[in-house]
């Protein structure tokens, strides 16, 4: 990693001095967005959203509650039971979308600082990556809008039998901070698509991005009421989406505890559909005959892009016996050149976590796996003088039972192990309560045919990690929840099948 000895990054002497020449956004949108208005809390309260290179405040952002939600249900409901958007035909509502997605293409600038401000990401990677996704996201399913189709059913009785999909109704849309617009996409989309309205609730860590993506959407041409975003806390405006009567489905991706606490709040209540895309602890299995350095770019890329918080993050990395010793020195070497330091500077590789919660919570996990026994091969300490920055940190001598090994961390850090057998590599990566991704590198094909049916996960990447696109579904097995995001699979979970039955004679009984 690029840093200096005395502990400063080399993205700059000070946390949060800005580089390259990239325009701060302006914050305009603070307050809850409710029916196609941007509106105070009905309390009056609101909370700081904080800038993670320096732990400054950035704004004060309406926090939202119970009474909030109820507003914004309400206004969901108006526009799902009496609006035009779910009756719209599937290519009108795919035209307004497309236009939407030419809004947010237009200040993809704009989206993409607000982004890196207050969530601490690169900019150049908020403009590819985050905004660009978005957009996929968006056009995809505009496109999707006017494929939704029943089926016709061949029945055994004298009976003439198809089905419907139809909106399923308003749905609670909770949104994590790591990647704030696209997860904010990856649910608004399908539910747009399907001819859902929603109350999304973005994390209270990165409201901004959100509250912007509302404006749009009204410009746009989306009827009021259709989209509603209410900002606040989990505990209190999450809660009262999860458990709300008038919520015909929740869809959320976050931690699994929290996944749980959602599931009992919709079985409480009107046992709505539930959708979770929760935690991981994947595994990058590198076998003997991989090309390494094509290997070490994607270890490093699975772990540390996004500052090591994502969900699909490759923290396990597995390497046969045979390159182990050479895979170990190179990444080693690889990560001399990984710059930490301020998101608008265009040479910087890792921002900050996304707050002080965050940062100290990954320092912990570090200091736990030191106290296993785990040996750091790079980074292992905070970085530079403030702001949540922390070195990548790559541990060796790590086993199974390490919790560093075992439990999601969310931050720059990968457990590097050794493996023999491909059988042994099966049974390890498999050895977790989560099953969201997992990634193998070879140039076996059979290898990599049996790995990608063996491994219980939502999706295996062969040679490649992070290869995230619209049209393919994503979701997890296990404790990483069940749903998907993404592809045509996404609008199932916005979509109710209904059979219709009609009598092929007269009489109806037979």
């Amino acid at each position: 990693m690029a840093t200096e000895s005395n502990g400063h990054r080399a993205g700059g002497e000070e946390n949060g001095g800005g580089g390259g020449s990239f325009k701060m956004p302006e914050i305009r949108y603070t307050k809850l967005f409710i029916n196609g208005r941007f509106v105070d809390a009905v309390s009056g309260k609101t909370f700081e959203t904080r800038d993670p290179r320096t732990g400054d405040v950035i704004a004060s952002v309406a926090e939202g509650d119970k009474d909030d939600v109820d507003l914004a249900v309400k206004a969901a409901r108006e526009a799902f039971d009496h609006g035009k958007w779910p009756r719209m035909s599937g290519s009108e509502r795919g035209k307004i979308i497309s236009k939407y997605a030419d809004l947010v293409e237009q200040h993809a600038e704009e989206l993409a600082a607000l982004e890196s401000l207050d969530a601490g990401k690169p900019v150049g990677v908020t403009r590819v990556v985050d905004v660009g996704n978005s957009l996929h996201s968006l056009r995809y399913f505009a496109g999707a809008a006017d494929k939704i189709h029943g089926e016709t059913l061949r029945m055994s009785r004298q009976m003439h039998g198809y089905t419907l999909r139809e909106p399923l109704g308003v749905a609670g849309l909770i949104v994590p901070w790591n990647f704030p617009a696209v997860m904010f996409f990856s649910k608004v989309s399908p539910a747009l698509a399907a001819g859902c309205t929603m109350v999304v609730k973005p994390a209270e860590q990165t409201p901004l991005s959100a509250l912007f993506l509302a404006h749009l959407a009204k410009q746009a041409g989306i009827p009021d009421g259709v989209i509603n975003v209410v900002t606040g806390f989990g505990p209190t405006a999450g809660a009262a989406i999860s458990s709300h009567m008038d919520i015909d489905v929740v869809a959320f991706t976050g931690s699994t505890e929290v996944g749980r606490l959602i599931m009992e709040a919709a079985a409480k209540s009107n046992l709505k559909q539930v959708a979770l895309e929760l935690g991981g602890k994947s595994p990058l299995i590198i076998f003997d005959d991989a090309d390494l350095d094509k290997a070490v770019e994607l270890a490093i890329g699975g772990n540390f892009f996004n500052k090591g918080e994502a969900c699909v993050a490759g923290s396990r990395v597995f390497v046969q016996e045979g390159i182990y010793d050479r895979f170990e020195q190179k990444i080693a070497d690889a990560m001399k050149n990984w710059v930490v330091g301020d998101p608008f500077d265009p040479r910087v590789n890792q921002g900050p976590q996304v707050d002080k919660v965050q940062y100290e919570r990954v320092l912990r996990y570090i200091e736990q796996g030191k106290t296993e026994g785990a040996t750091v091969l790079t980074g292992g300490k905070p970085c530079g003088k403030k702001g949540y920055y922390i070195e990548p940190t790559i541990f060796t001598n790590v086993k199974d039972d390490m919790i560093i090994a075992k439990e999601e961390i969310f931050g720059p850090v990968m457990c590097l192990m050794k493996f023999k057998t491909m059988e042994e590599a099966i049974a390890r990566a498999n050895d977790t309560r989560y099953g969201l991704a997992a990634g193998v590198v070879t140039r076996d094909m059979d290898v990599a045919n049996t790995m990608a049916r063996s491994i219980r996960a939502g999706v295996v990447w062969v040679n490649c990690y992070f290869a995230m696109d619209s049209s393919c579904p994503f979701g997890g097995r296990k404790m990483s929840g069940f749903g998907k995001d993404d592809g045509m699979h996404a609008l199932d979970k916005f979509l109710a099948v209904k059979a219709v039955v009609t009598p092929v004679h007269a009489s109806p009984w037979f």
